[in-house]
């Protein structure tokens, strides 16, 4: 264990009550600006003999080295302010967004909640970003400082603003500010909370935006993987055809699942709630879209499975599904800094 875990880990036991009776949104900031004034004054470089960073655990994949297969979900660090902090607590990539090419507020507050008898969260926070060229200065700060181990990964989400006939050239432009600056690429067409995103998730529009994106992309001396990130609550026909046309269009693989609009079993009420709901209650069908698809697209491209994972067994069942990484979110908000390496642990025994 890191000094930082450890750090982390004692800070955790003390707020984790005082922070889970904030508004959930209040949390997160205070958090994410811990980690982020952190992150300015050191690396989050880990030894070579750190459970993390053990050979046994590598993956290879969209031609990368991912230290672990245990990634950090977009979402998190919109803005890519913690990227070391992150790269501390074990993480084998880490994914920051979702970013705009525009800089927006997001949805109005609030707009995070907790439904701790579910392990879950719903968010309607609206693609909230500081924009491209905010997030490229960042990026360019953070690579220019030479201290990542791992992939970076950057999800790239529509403007609210710009409208539907639009979209390709506003990702387009999003990925020009920044597309250099990442490892790989996510395009995000599957968010609920901006209004008319998740229709992109058709086979025209798949194609049109993907190709719209490796124009810039196939300039660059070394071309980015792109990845489509789809929503769990897509019939399986219609996520089978839009998978089959990001790959067609040149994307190296796909993120399953983005979080879903289906509230239905839950024990919380949801009264006056709206947007996306992760965690436990998505596991069972985020990880059933994810075999469907690899059962489709064979062997070769990269799915990448994120939704639900509270526990080890929660990853095994998505490695198992076809998965050749996968993302966590929710369950590090309720387990906490050492959930990266209690995975690892669990996954290893």
């Amino acid at each position: 264990m890191s000094m930082f875990e450890s750090g982390m880990g004692r800070f955790w036991s003390l707020a984790r009550p005082v922070l889970f009776r904030l508004d959930a949104e209040r949390a997160h900031e205070s958090t994410l600006a811990l980690l982020g004034f952190w992150s300015r004054a050191f690396s989050g470089r880990l030894g070579a003999g750190d459970l993390a960073r053990a050979p046994g655990r590598a993956v290879d994949a969209m031609g990368l080295r991912f230290p672990n297969p245990i990634g950090l979900a977009a979402g998190l660090d919109k803005d890519a302010v913690a990227v070391p902090a992150w790269q501390a607590l074990g993480f084998g990539f880490i994914e920051v967004g979702t970013i705009t090419a525009l800089a927006q507020p997001g949805n109005p507050k609030p707009r995070l909640f907790r439904l701790p008898a579910d392990e879950a969260l719903i968010n309607r926070m609206g693609f909230n970003n500081a924009g491209a060229d905010a997030a490229a200065v960042r990026l360019e700060r953070l690579r220019a400082r030479e201290i990542l181990e791992v992939p970076l990964g950057v999800n790239l989400g529509k403007s609210k603003v710009t409208p539907a006939e639009e979209a390709a050239d506003d990702y387009r432009r999003s990925f020009e500010r920044v597309g250099h600056l990442a490892d790989y690429v996510v395009v995000n067409i599957s968010s609920p909370n901006t209004p008319g995103l998740r229709d992109l998730q058709r086979v025209d529009e798949v194609m049109r935006i993907i190709e719209t994106i490796q124009g810039p992309n196939q300039r660059l001396a070394h071309p980015r993987p792109l990845l489509v990130k789809l929503a769990p609550d897509l019939a399986d026909e219609d996520a089978v055809d839009c998978a089959r046309a990001a790959l067609d269009a040149g994307c190296t693989g796909l993120i399953l699942t983005n979080t879903s609009i289906r509230f239905d079993a839950l024990r919380s009420s949801t009264e006056g709630m709206s947007g996306g709901l992760s965690g436990r209650p998505i596991l069972e069908r985020s990880t059933a879209l994810l075999r469907l698809v690899r059962e489709a697209v064979g062997p070769a491209p990269v799915l990448v499975g994120v939704g639900g994972i509270m526990d080890p067994a929660g990853a095994a069942s998505k490695l198992a599904a076809g998965a050749d990484l996968v993302q966590i979110y929710s369950g590090l908000i309720y387990r906490g800094p050492g959930f990266v390496r209690e995975l690892l642990r669990g996954m290893s025994s």
